[in-house]
């Protein structure tokens, strides 16, 4: 069964994730506090989601420890397999989501964890970008749902 393990937001680029237990979501704006809230939003930078399984995969094969939220997505799943999801509609919480795209790694990310091997090891593996199609909020332990 499908899981919200880990959320988090940054206030400011370039700053540590902000792990959390519930994120308040407004449509078409992205998550509120986080650095890519704003009006009018591009969909891409809404809402980001990874699964842990990609993140552990990666710590073992490099024998690394490195936390899920320092890879800089908004949640952590586990249970699901996420790049299915690209072009379904999903619920979590009481927030509908249109997944629109694959999160693909970028060389910031590569510097912030000092790894130049992430943008390769990470580029199916990445996560998806999802646009908030309601107003909600999203705990932990909830439940992702397609609709």
């Amino acid at each position: 069964m499908s899981e919200i393990i880990k959320i988090g937001f940054t206030k400011d680029h370039n700053k540590e994730i902000i792990e959390t237990s519930e994120i308040d979501l407004i449509a078409g704006k992205g998550v509120v506090g986080d650095r890519h809230f704003k009006d009018y939003n591009d969909p891409l930078n809404q809402l980001s989601i990874i699964e842990c399984e990609n993140i552990n995969e990666y710590n073992i094969k490099y024998n690394l420890n490195i936390p899920h939220l320092n890879f800089r997505r908004n949640i952590v799943t586990r249970g699901i397999k996420l790049n299915e999801l690209v072009g379904k509609k999903i619920s979590i919480g009481t927030v509908n989501l249109d997944v629109i795209d694959l999160c693909r790694p970028c060389r910031h990310l590569s510097e912030k964890l000092g790894r130049n091997d992430i943008i390769k090891e990470f580029l199916r593996k990445g996560g998806i970008r999802c646009q908030i199609m309601n107003d909600g909020k999203i705990s932990l332990n909830n439940k992702i749902k397609i609709i």
